[in-house]
């Protein structure tokens, strides 16, 4: 016998309205996602999300234009899903394009389910994923859809430093959509199917004369490599949700908590006696940056963001004795490790995004001065400089460097030395720091007894090494008190985490202001 809720017209709509939410566009719009290599919003959330842990919120929402025939064309939910869940059973805030419905379009209703979860996220303090996969602006709503866009790029600004935003882009995202996720922490792309651009191949067309396709003006390899746009790019979808996940895994959940901690089964103590040969005694010898980092995280695990951009400067996450940490590091593998405009801003970035949710930061230093050339002159490196310098000195989040080889002028300054607030400073042995390299040293200041010298060579070899060993060792920063310590390599893993760990209280006083103004 039936119950009375069995028969009851509301559980019946409840039930139809249910049935049409899921379904999104169809199953013949959601074929063609699939035939396009594209899984659904839905299908994305759960592979984001931990199984059974998402909540919908606004499942039955529609727009409300009733121009151009749309009054008789809504769906429940107007495409895009959002609520929240779990990610490793920390909770997360969440929305996903629908592509299917409307082609993802922006309305009015739309933007109201965004804001509706933002500001939920913001006020308990919680993560916001957005899941991008939209045609743009509907175009039927005119101004309302605008106006969405402005109330969602208002509250990623709101969020910015107080939750961390992160956003990836399964498919097209043009026009005004972009902005929301240029403001978020961290971008995600698809390759072959993510797009990013304020104005399309057509219009590139019409006003420059220029041919390009979509994937050659806005694609994951274009923002990754060239533009610095996005922090990652990714063969599949699958594998850009996964790198989701692990990156949430070295986030707290807003400004006021801790990092999460994990237990770590890497003996805090480690030696690594590989770091005794991994660093060149010769400084123009390359060597790869990343083999010191991962010496000495936890478990040699490196999690590197922005990998394809500026690779003359490495940034990224690692855990030491299961504590998240930011790291920066020149890589001598990559122009011999000189700062560039791209690689200062990116760094300053990753620096503010550190300080912002109280990620300590390790910055590892081998770095011959900064990139010369009138492209670089012309194309801001001084501002591009000075932003890095700005993020270092303002951050207060506890700050360890270590001087792997070299450290020469304006850049020593620059990356994080004791003169920027740094709290713990370390050199390797070998580590040179000098106004600049003793070669160039002493050109300038023995000119004249070079040139009057019988034997050039062998007055200049002779030179340069008393330079070297007066003013440019890393004994002659410690005896200043520039340096703290100069330590043995191996030693590096042990001496790293004892520091973070002393610095663990730290409590900065800073002096009271509205903001400062950084060189933007």
């Amino acid at each position: 016998m039936a119950s009375p809720t069995d028969s009851d017209p509301r559980r019946a709509t409840l039930e139809q309205l249910d049935a049409m939410a899921e379904q999104g566009g169809g199953a013949e719009r959601v074929e063609r996602q699939h035939r396009e290599g594209k899984l659904t919003a839905r299908e994305r959330l759960d592979l984001l999300l931990d199984p059974g842990s998402f909540v919908e919120v606004d499942k039955f929402k529609t727009h409300r234009c009733a121009d151009f025939a749309m009054a008789g064309q809504r769906i429940p939910g107007d495409g895009v899903v959002t609520g929240y869940g779990l990610v490793e059973g920390r909770q997360v805030f969440v929305f996903a394009e629908d592509f299917t419905v409307f082609g993802g379009s922006v309305s009015g209703a739309f933007a109201e389910k965004i804001c509706k979860v933002m500001d939920l996220a913001m006020e308990v303090g919680c993560p916001i994923i957005g899941l991008n996969d939209s045609g743009g602006a509907r175009i039927q709503e005119g101004v309302v859809a605008l106006a969405g866009y402005a109330d969602i790029f208002l509250r990623n600004t709101l969020a910015s430093g107080v939750v961390p935003q992160l956003s990836a882009i399964l498919g097209p995202c043009a026009g005004s959509a972009v902005y929301s996720p240029a403001i978020t922490d961290f971008i995600f792309m698809v390759k072959g199917s993510g797009s990013m651009f304020v104005n399309g191949p057509a219009a590139v067309e019409a006003t420059t004369r220029e041919r390009v396709t979509r994937e050659e003006l806005g694609g994951a390899h274009v923002h990754a490599v060239t533009s610095g746009v996005a922090q990652f790019a990714h063969d599949t979808e699958e594998g850009t949700l996964r790198a989701v996940r692990d990156l949430l895994g070295f986030l707290p959940l807003n400004n006021a908590d801790d990092p999460p901690a994990r237990p770590c089964g890497d003996d805090p103590g480690r030696r690594d006696e590989g770091l005794k040969t991994l660093v060149p005694e010769n400084p123009a010898t390359p060597y790869d940056i990343r083999g010191v980092i991962r010496a000495v995280a936890d478990d040699r695990h490196f999690f590197e963001v922005a990998e394809l951009f500026a690779p003359n400067l490495v940034i990224g996450f690692v855990r030491l004795d299961g504590r998240p940490v930011g790291v920066v590091a020149n890589q001598p593998a990559a122009l011999a490790g000189v700062l560039d405009a791209d690689a200062a801003v990116k760094a300053a970035r990753f620096v503010r995004f550190c300080d912002a949710f109280n990620l300590p930061l390790c910055t590892f230093v081998d770095v011959p001065g900064f990139l010369p050339g009138t492209e670089q002159e012309w194309g801001g490196l001084i501002q591009g400089a000075a932003k890095l310098l700005y993020a270092f000195a303002e951050a207060t989040v506890p700050k360890v460097t270590v001087i792997t080889r070299k450290a020469y002028g304006g850049a020593y300054a620059l990356m994080a030395s004791k003169h920027l607030r740094a709290d713990v400073n370390l050199a390797f042995p070998g580590a040179e720091i000098a106004v600049m390299p003793p070669e160039g040293a002493v050109e300038v200041i023995f000119r004249k007894e070079l040139a009057a010298a019988r034997d050039p060579v062998a007055e200049r070899a002779r030179l340069v090494a008393g330079y070297r060993e007066q003013f440019a060792t890393a004994f002659q920063a410690a005896a200043l008190g520039y340096l703290d310590e100069v330590i043995r390599p191996e030693e590096t893993r042990p001496r790293l985490i004892r520091a973070l760990a002393m610095l663990r209280t730290k409590r900065p006083q800073r002096p009271s202001r509205k903001h400062g103004n950084i060189p933007l």
